[in-house]
Parts: structure tokens; C-alpha cells; sequence
């Protein structure tokens, strides 16, 4: 009976012990949230960004500190709007391991914003204020939030296969997109929700054509709410970590149940539940501490 009951053993339930692991946009923000919660769990994990400087600087501070003698952070720069920069990162991998239990697509970028505000009193200062967004900046974000996730999840399909191959287990990928492509708000950037709710679609999708049994590699989705990165932040100290306002009167003004913030753990909590659940196919999650509860 004691071996019965030890499978729902926590450290059973989401035991990724082993596993390798590769999060893009890793660095910072909530990408070094799921890699801190892999590598201090056994997993080697990959993190990718563009800035050689932001990942030797994470590597060093935390990477050296983990809780588990076998976790790893270990850093591979890559621009994932590049074709080549994505086939350079697998082929680099793949030399390494023969096959990637998870792929995080974190990577995420946000532009500028409009004063939607204006339509409250006057339709052409809205119509002007809308029209004259720059569509390079629509552009920009769509490659890095969208079509980005779209090649590295093709380019890695390989891998993650072979991690299928093992017996209860699948190769799986985490599309990181926002409760900004859920809920009804522009919240002053539409072009950011807009690149948002394609991720969550392009996770159904992928979720749809992965599933097939050459294939088999769950794909599912986190919508996080507010969570302290530069994107909400606006910049990161020197462990590359980002601080927002907590208590009430922050809940209050953001319209957030749980008055605060997302925190480290809770994003861990999300990466692990739908990386070991091996049960979860074509899911997107929102971590949002009540957010579109209040704010639909």
C-alpha cells in the first residue's frame, strides 16, 4: 500500500528530475520565474535571449545557487524573429542532448501605447490617435510574440519528440502569451492583445497538430496577470528581477482580487502542473490573481 500511495507524493507528481529544458526570453521577468523553477528541481534548463551580457549576468547569480545538485541554467543567445538564430539554437542543443522534454516560448515584446481615452470625447481625435500607430511596430510585435513561437516550436518538434519515446511521458511546449489576449480591454495597446490572443489560438492549433501519433507533444498555455518583469516594471536591478507595487491599494487600482502582484511561485506552480500533467493537452491557463474575473 505504501508504494500505491507514494506516486502522490509531491515530489512525484512533478518530478522533473533530469529533464532539459529550453525557455526563450529566460533572462528575466517570468522566463527566469520557469527556468529558476526547472533547474532548482533537477532539470537542465536552456535559457535563451538576445543580450549575451543579461544571460551570463542571470547564469552567474542564479545559477549558481540552485537547491538541486543536478539543475542547471545554462545560457544560448538567440533571436527568435531569426530563422537562422533558431536553427543555430537546435543544432547547438541537439549535439548536446538527444531530446528536450519542454520547450517554454516566453520570448515577448510590447510597444507603444494609445490614449484610447480620447474616444470619451471625440470620435476623430480616437480615429487619428488609432490611425497613426506606426504598423512597424505592429509588425515587430507579431513576429517576436506570434510567428517567433510558431518556428521554435517547429524547429524543436524533433526533440521533443524523442523525449515522447520514453515510457509515460511526453515532450511538451508552454506558450507563455496574457490575460491581454483574453480580456475585452485594449488596455491603451491594441496591437499587444491583439499579437496575445493569436499565441493562445496559435497554442489550440498547435495543440490540435502535435497531438497526432508521429508527433505526440502536448502543447498548452500560460495567460499570466500582472507579474513584475521590464515589460510591467519597465527595467530589472541587478539580479535581472523586476519589482512592482503589493497590497491593497495596488489590488485596488488594478481591479485584482488577490491585491498583489503574481509572484515568483505562482508562476513555478503553473509551469509545473502543465509540464508533468501529462493529461493537459491544448490548455491556456490564466494566472491572474482574479483579474478577469473583475475585469472580464
Amino acid at each position: 500500500m505504501s508504494t500505491e500511495n507514494a506516486k502522490f507524493a509531491v515530489q512525484n507528481l512533478f518530478n522533473v528530475d533530469g529533464w532539459v529544458c529550453v525557455v526563450t526570453g529566460g533572462g528575466t521577468g517570468i522566463g527566469l520565474m520557469i527556468a529558476q523553477a526547472f533547474a532548482n528541481n533537477g532539470a537542465k534548463v536552456y535559457i535563451t535571449s538576445r543580450r549575451q551580457d543579461v544571460l551570463e549576468q542571470t547564469t552567474k547569480r542564479w545559477g549558481s545557487s540552485l537547491v538541486h545538485a543536478r539543475g542547471e541554467l545554462i545560457p544560448a543567445v538567440c533571436d527568435v524573429t531569426s530563422k537562422d538564430s533558431v536553427r543555430q539554437l537546435v543544432d547547438e542543443i541537439g549535439k548536446n542532448e538527444s531530446q528536450v522534454d519542454l520547450l517554454v516560448n516566453n520570448a515577448g515584446i510590447s510597444k507603444t501605447t494609445s490614449e484610447v481615452e480620447k474616444g470619451e470625447g471625440s470620435v476623430k481625435a480616437l480615429a487619428e490617435e488609432l490611425f497613426n500607430e506606426d504598423p512597424n511596430h505592429w509588425e515587430d510585435i507579431y513576429k517576436t510574440n506570434v510567428i517567433g513561437p510558431f518556428f521554435v516550436s517547429a524547429a524543436f518538434l524533433p526533440l521533443l519528440h524523442a523525449a515522447s519515446k520514453k515510457s509515460h511521458h511526453t515532450g511538451s511546449i508552454i506558450n507563455i502569451s496574457s490575460i491581454s489576449g483574453i480580456t475585452s480591454s485594449t488596455q491603451h495597446h491594441v496591437n499587444y492583445n491583439v499579437s496575445k490572443a493569436a499565441t493562445i489560438h496559435l497554442t489550440t492549433l498547435l495543440a490540435q497538430e502535435f497531438r497526432r501519433k508521429a508527433v505526440r507533444v502536448r502543447v498548452n498555455g500560460i495567460a499570466p496577470g500582472i507579474f513584475p518583469s521590464e515589460m510591467t516594471a519597465g527595467g530589472s536591478d541587478e539580479y535581472n528581477k523586476s519589482q512592482l507595487p503589493h497590497g491593497e491599494e495596488f489590488g485596488r487600482k488594478k481591479g485584482i482580487p488577490a491585491d498583489r502582484p503574481g509572484r515568483d511561485e505562482d508562476m513555478a506552480q503553473a509551469a509545473l502542473m502543465l509540464a508533468c500533467n501529462q493529461y493537459a493537452y491544448g490548455q491556456t491557463i490564466a494566472v491572474d490573481g482574479g483579474y478577469l474575473l473583475v475585469n472580464g
